[in-house]
């Protein structure tokens, strides 16, 4: 029975690259010249870890990485940026956290849309990810268009098809 796997992942190597090239970039920008700010990824806890000295440079950092991360070919999507600014002195702390997995909520999303498709499949939701199977592989390509025209603010990818 053909099936298949929705999933949201990222690649931490281009992740880890796209953050050491802003970091690289914030060093050389003039307006970034003599501030004492940092760029750093956490892989163990997926977090970024931005340190500056005010709101406007905060900013300016965000779209830095999110412009890296369009060059190597992630999706910014799985960023969440959050509202979390700790003051330290006269530095600003904001930790970004990188999100993975599909959670119960989308999930459960994911499988209302296939179902409410009419498409004879069977979508199945297994820990972070959704599993569909089908008796006919063009039942299972079209509910993928059908999911990748849903807009649900995540980056989703297909993976396992098999026969």
């Amino acid at each position: 029975m053909p099936a298949f796997d929705i999933v949201s992942k990222i690649e931490i190597q281009k992740l880890d690259n796209a953050i050491n090239v802003a970091s690289r970039e914030l060093s050389t920008r003039f307006d970034f010249h003599n501030s004492k700010t940092e760029i750093k990824l956490d892989k163990k806890e997926m977090m970024i870890h931005v340190l500056t000295e005010n709101d406007m440079r905060m900013k300016t950092i965000e779209g830095i990485i999110i412009a890296r991360m369009l060059k190597q070919g992630l999706e910014p999507s799985c960023l969440d940026f959050g509202k979390e600014l700790y003051a330290s002195g006269n530095m600003v702390k904001k930790d970004i956290k990188v999100k993975q997995g599909i959670d119960k909520d989308t999930a459960r999303k994911i499988v209302k849309i296939i179902k409410d498709s009419g498409m004879k499949v069977q979508p199945s939701i297994m820990d972070e990810q959704v599993r569909v199977s089908g008796k006919k592989i063009d039942d299972l390509q079209e509910i993928i268009s059908i999911v990748k025209k849903s807009n649900l603010d995540l980056p989703l990818q297909y993976e396992n098809f098999r026969n």
